[in-house]
């Protein structure tokens, strides 16, 4: 159940981009931006919720985020795993099997109904919460989560996604400002080392996704 082998980081982090690309999560299309949900453009596109899909690559990677949960936070430093509302319920429910503790989950909002409540299953003024993301961008949607998780009286100092983009530099301040630490397995930056090594998308395509990465404000200014 509780994983025990412990591979390095730089191994979990090649292996995880490795495992996304692989399942085609990745997506990156310069020439035809997304629109995030800021309205901005961004060549960049990962879909992490693909991931519950792929029985083998789950369970690799839920058993590289209890790894690197338990190694940088400690092997008893959670009572309570929560998972944020919607992507983040799955992977919760996981590391929680994982790590043989309770499992509850964060609604974006008050449901409207009933006890209204936002924290559904058992968490108490003792418990020590990890909540548990599918990614983070520059750290925003996870401050609303460990808020609520707070009201209870829990404490929340720490948050695991399976993805950081690891191109923000505000993303560590604004959580550390908000007393969470950020646990992650890989970031843009070694999803492209690993396209460029295994020959996922075209030179041109690398490239420019680079640019993008290197810049992201300046790339989406020139493009708004």
């Amino acid at each position: 159940m509780i994983p025990t082998g412990f591979p390095p980081k730089d191994e979990i982090a090649r292996l995880s981009a490795a495992m996304l690309l692989e399942i085609g999560a990745v997506h990156f299309r310069p020439e035809e931006p997304f629109t995030l949900a800021s309205g901005l453009p961004s060549p960049t596109y990962i879909d992490c919720r693909k991931l519950i899909s792929y029985p083998r690559i789950r369970s690799a990677l839920m058993d590289f985020l209890a790894i690197t949960v338990m190694r940088e936070a400690g092997f008893e430093a959670f009572t309570n795993i929560a998972g944020g509302e919607t992507a983040g319920i799955p992977f919760a429910a996981l590391i929680a099997e994982r790590l043989a503790l309770p499992m509850t989950y964060v609604r974006k909002k008050p449901k409207g109904y009933g006890r209204n409540a936002r924290i559904e299953g058992v968490m108490g003024e003792a418990d020590r919460v990890l909540l548990v993301e599918d990614l983070t961008t520059d750290g925003g949607s996870k401050i609303s989560f460990v808020d609520a998780i707070r009201k209870t009286g829990a404490q929340c100092g720490h948050t695991a996604v399976i993805f950081y983009y690891g191109i923000f530099p505000e993303t560590t301040q604004v959580l550390g400002d908000h007393g969470v630490h950020l646990h992650h397995l890989c970031t843009w930056w070694d999803v492209l080392e690993v396209a460029r090594d295994k020959g996922f998308f075209d030179p041109g395509t690398l490239a420019e996704t680079e640019l993008f990465l290197k810049d992201p404000r300046g790339w989406q200014a020139a493009r708004a």
